[in-house]
């Protein structure tokens, strides 16, 4: 039978531990305890710049817990929402790609990412919900995958993403911030935390050229 979690029920994970909200170095958050994982935008700016065209919290059923889930950003801070349409840009159940902050459609779907293995019970939602959690300090038997799995996709060193579109930038002879360059790849590494900055395109275009 179905059930239904809200958020007083959905944080809870076996083998949890805590730790303070992350400080900046050298422009990106720094966890003391996975210093590898350097992701430069806090959750709240990704709200804030509406990644996951609103559709992120939305109310879902889990076929990996096979529970239904709502209302589940309640559980963070009000300040991440402060001054946007929760219903839009938030809890909506119709992806607005144009309110990315590139006007694009980025992103599989949840059915797709349980298909894949992605996701484990403690966090029906994915990696973003993952990530918000740590941000506000939990610690769980499933962060070193995710760590992992962001280093994979936007990490200095083994970041496929950043890299394919640090090469893009080169091919087109254009500026680290020519959003018409690769907007869908972007968008996907916003949507992993991670927005291309100036110092870090000079750092690969050094090494690539």
């Amino acid at each position: 039978m179905k059930g239904e979690k809200s958020t007083k029920s959905s944080t809870k994970t076996e083998k949890q531990s805590t730790q303070p909200i992350p400080s900046r170095k050298d422009g990106a958050l720094f966890f003391p305890d996975f210093p590898t994982f350097r992701p430069n935008l806090t959750p709240k700016q990704m709200l804030q710049m509406g990644s996951f065209g609103g559709t992120y919290f939305r109310q879902i059923h889990s076929s990996i817990t096979n529970m239904d889930y709502k209302d589940v950003h309640k559980e963070f801070p009000d300040d991440w929402f402060r001054g946007l349409d929760i219903k839009k840009m938030v809890t909506s159940e119709t992806c607005y790609h144009e309110i990315n902050k590139y006007g694009v459609r980025a992103g599989s779907s949840l059915y797709a990412w349980e298909r894949s293995g992605w996701i484990k019970p403690q966090d029906p939602y994915g990696w973003f919900q993952w990530y918000c959690r740590f941000y506000m300090g939990r610690r769980s038997p499933d962060d070193q995958r995710q760590v992992d799995r962001w280093n994979n996709y936007a990490g200095e060193r083994r970041g496929r993403w950043r890299r394919n579109l640090v090469g893009k930038i080169l091919k087109a002879n254009t500026n680290f911030d020519d959003f018409n360059v690769s907007p869908v790849i972007r968008q996907g590494l916003q949507h992993w935390g991670y927005i291309l900055t100036k110092k870090d395109f000079m750092k690969h275009k050094k090494n690539m050229v």
